[in-house]
């Protein structure tokens, strides 16, 4: 069952969320609520048309929902006050690269100083004990070389959105040293998730939506950087690392107040061709082209790699799909809806409980039955 997992340390919490009406944070949400969470949601409205946020009736299933800004300060401060929660997950942010380059000043307002306007109010809290900012696999100095990337590596970015999210890593790890010391009674981390994909992914600029919406329109997929390797996995991958590590933070404070990389195993790290063909056979038609005028289109890392030995070693988190079970399982939340117009939050739900189960019979620790009480 969905709602013991992770030792059953959401249950009856107070959750506050930024970002809960986007990709990630919807499936965030919808999960804590599964499992029993008091979840508190605080975000833009919707930043596309369809949403998950709004095909799942995420709303419904929260305890409060507020359209706010993490940009605005006061506002953000006196939401932590009334709500008193005891964790705290942040993903709200500008996530998209493309878009940087057009508003890099939005960029850097909404991902660095949201993030200390998130840690400002978090200090004037008395009541959190975890407080988790989740970055990207993008905040690493890019070298284009064949290592994957460790959380000890050098921080930087070539493009505003990268280089925005390296700047918000500096700020929780100057926090958490200035302000979350060991004793303190917040236990501040940091989470940097490969490229993720899944079902309800509707953003401009993402290859499996940009996928999706081609194929149900019969046109061919335009492929930017068919070359370029990125750490593919499946949304529920980070989230689940995301609850683990905020479960450790949870039991053991100042041992996980860290900088964490959640990404797949080295089979999962693919080319956007090898990625799309799998889609196309999982689709079961269809094909792909560079888009015209490709030469003009601004710089994009081409080989981006995750080390995640630390997660695996010390959070006992490991992924559980490979990249082609990750594909797979998008397309079945894509095609449902598609040829059935099915229950978008019950289709949801049971992919969280098929990942959990696959999680269980690995042996993975945090999809293990809470022991009943004796």
């Amino acid at each position: 069952m969905i709602e013991h997992g992770f030792g059953g340390v959401f249950q009856g919490r107070r959750v506050f969320l930024t970002g809960h009406t986007g990709f990630k944070g919807s499936w965030l949400a919808l999960w804590l609520a599964e499992l029993g969470a008091e979840v508190h949601g605080y975000a833009l409205a919707p930043p596309t048309q369809p949403s998950l946020f709004a095909e799942a009736g995420i709303e419904s299933r929260l305890a409060s929902h507020r359209i706010a800004d993490v940009r605005d300060a006061p506002a953000l401060a006196r939401a932590l006050r009334e709500i008193q929660p005891e964790l705290v997950f942040h993903l709200a942010a500008q996530p998209l690269v493309r878009h940087s380059y057009a508003e890099p000043r939005e960029t850097y307002e909404a991902n660095v100083m949201g993030t200390v306007n998130l840690l400002e109010a978090v200090r004037g809290v008395d009541t959190v004990r975890v407080c988790q900012v989740v970055t990207t696999d993008k905040c690493y100095e890019n070298r284009e070389w064949v290592y994957a990337y460790r959380e000890n590596d050098p921080l930087g970015g070539y493009d505003p959105y990268s280089s925005s999210k390296a700047c918000a890593e500096l700020v929780v790890s100057a926090y958490r040293r200035s302000f979350f010391p060991p004793e303190h009674r917040v236990s501040l981390a940091s989470a940097r998730a490969g490229n993720v994909i899944g079902g309800g992914d509707w953003a401009l600029d993402r290859i499996v939506p940009d996928c999706i919406r081609a194929l149900e329109e019969e046109r061919p997929i335009p492929v930017r950087n068919p070359q370029a390797v990125r750490p593919w996995q499946h949304v529920l991958e980070p989230l689940s690392g995301y609850l683990l590590l905020a479960a450790r933070q949870w039991e053991e404070p100042a041992r996980f107040a860290d900088a964490w990389n959640f990404g797949p195993t080295a089979a999962g790290h693919l080319t956007v061709r090898e990625l799309v063909e799998l889609l196309l056979a999982e689709w079961g038609e269809g094909a792909w082209e560079p888009p015209p005028g490709e030469h003009a289109t601004p710089h994009e890392a081409g080989f981006l790699k995750l080390d995640i030995t630390k997660a695996h070693n010390l959070l006992g988190w490991y992924p559980v799909y490979s990249a082609a079970e990750a594909v797979r399982a998008s397309v079945e939340w894509y095609r449902e809806r598609h040829d059935s117009g099915a229950a978008v939050a019950e289709m949801c739900v049971r992919q969280i409980e098929a990942y959990s189960e696959c999680a269980r019979q690995a042996g993975l620790p945090w999809a293990a039955p809470v022991p009943a009480a004796v």
